[in-house]
């Protein structure tokens, strides 16, 4: 019989209320990094820079999304780009970019991203209520509104989008969060912490779902005249949401709200850690009650680890989990058992071993830098294509999220982010302080 842990709720009180003393300690335990992983730090952040300089489109300066994928120079080894991928910038990438900018020293490419998310949260074509869309148009922001992405059709005569692009996920929202929250750090900003406070808010009201396990459930699917809930609930954007509202309540002001979401969070987090397979299980089921026991992704399984909050230290052996259920060669797949490596989750792996064991393996940093394509970025998998076990949203027919081989923004980043030893949700480097060691 399957065995849930579930911490008592003062118990993830004190988990969040101790959580900025634990973020400060130092982490003697790190490493100075080896060659591979000082090449890959330098190459990452060079990638990123040149994405920024072709997505620019000769706009030096103002609000910059930029492309999750494109194309390789010699396009060898790729299939051709998905028509509704082209010139398609995911919120989910471009935080991720924009908080590796920070981490490669590139304050002014990362308040651009900063700034588009934020004009895109003012300006919204259709939905004026302070979200982020899953995906915009990418370039310069230069109309009025924000750019949805999408593609007109000469032959059908129509405009073509992406019901999930348009749509807008919790999680997604939360890392939009955390990215104006590490720009809030770095440039002492109030104007980035009260965006980010707006879009923690959005959460709150939009998708909370109070059913236990109480938590906050997968957000908004559909065009914008029949949208409707996603009821699921996940591990991965509760830990977003647990990190971003303790940061926001943290950083001052009238926070009593953020430190009651980062309670209610975390404590569906912990609902999740299955002690008796000593891992995290995925999240629920559509109807937000049942615990989807079945599947495994790599990224719910670690965010909590370098995430890091209170009580975590139980958490440390779901990497010996990883191990069995998710390495595929020198990298890490996306689902358990999985049939290729993905790039992105082995750079995921990278940081939080970096964070939690000082160091990472040198065949994963070679692995990681064996994907780097012409054009700076690196694909999202050595593979034709790989398998998530996921759909992609509540129209698909079956598990119909896959990732190619195409140079990937988001793999990019987590890359940049692993290398350098940044961490997204503490907005510190390993050395500065993350993750304290644990006992053993």
């Amino acid at each position: 019989m399957q065995v849930l842990l579930s911490i008592p709720r003062t118990l993830a009180h004190c988990a969040v209320a101790s959580m900025v003393s634990m973020l400060l300690m130092p982490a003697a335990h790190a490493q100075k990094p080896g060659a591979t992983q000082q090449q890959l730090a330098r190459q990452s952040c060079e990638g990123l820079r040149r994405a920024v300089a072709e997505d620019q489109k000769g706009a030096a300066s103002g609000p910059l999304f930029l492309a999750s994928y494109r194309l390789a120079d010699n396009k060898q080894g790729s299939p051709p780009l998905e028509p509704a991928l082209a010139g398609a910038a995911f919120t989910y990438d471009n935080a991720l970019a924009g908080i590796a900018l920070l981490a490669c020293g590139d304050t002014a490419s990362a308040k651009r991203i900063g700034d588009a998310v934020v004009r895109a949260m003012e300006r919204d074509p259709g939905m004026p209520d302070g979200r982020v869309r899953n995906a915009y148009r990418a370039g310069p922001m230069t109309e009025d509104k924000a750019a949805l992405p999408g593609r007109w059709d000469a032959g059908k005569k129509q405009w073509i989008a992406d019901a999930y692009q348009v749509s807008t996920a919790t999680g997604n929202v939360a890392w939009a969060a955390l990215l104006l929250l590490n720009l809030s750090e770095a440039e002492r900003s109030q104007a980035y912490l009260a965006s980010a406070r707006k879009l923690l808010g959005w959460t709150e009201q939009r998708t909370r779902a109070t059913n236990a396990p109480d938590g906050y459930n997968g957000g908004w699917y559909g065009w914008d005249n029949a949208q409707r809930a996603q009821t699921w609930k996940s591990t991965e954007h509760n830990i977003d949401i647990a990190m971003a509202a303790a940061w926001a309540a943290r950083a001052g002001g009238s926070n009593d709200a953020e430190r009651q979401q980062a309670r209610t969070a975390l404590d569906f987090v912990n609902r999740m850690w299955n002690a008796s397979e000593q891992r995290f299980n995925i999240g629920t089921k559509e109807d937000g009650a049942t615990i989807s026991t079945e599947g495994s992704g790599l990224d719910a399984q670690l965010w909590p680890l370098l995430a890091a909050p209170e009580g975590s230290c139980a958490w440390t052996r779901g990497l010996e989990w990883v191990e069995k259920n998710h390495r595929f060669g020198e990298g890490y797949g996306f689902s358990r058992n999985p049939d290729g490596i993905w790039t992105e989750g082995s750079a995921q792996a990278a940081a939080t071993l970096v964070a939690r064991k000082g160091a990472a393996p040198e065949a994963l940093w070679q692995l990681l830098a064996s994907q780097r394509a012409d054009n700076g970025l690196y694909y999202a998998t050595p593979s034709a294509r790989i398998s998530t076990g996921l759909a992609i949203g509540p129209d698909s027919a079956g598990a119909d999220f896959y990732y190619y081989r195409w140079p990937h923004l988001g793999a990019t980043a987590w890359i940049a982010l692993a290398a350098t030893g940044f961490n997204p949700f503490t907005g510190k480097t390993t050395a500065a302080g993350a993750i304290p060691s644990c006992p053993t």
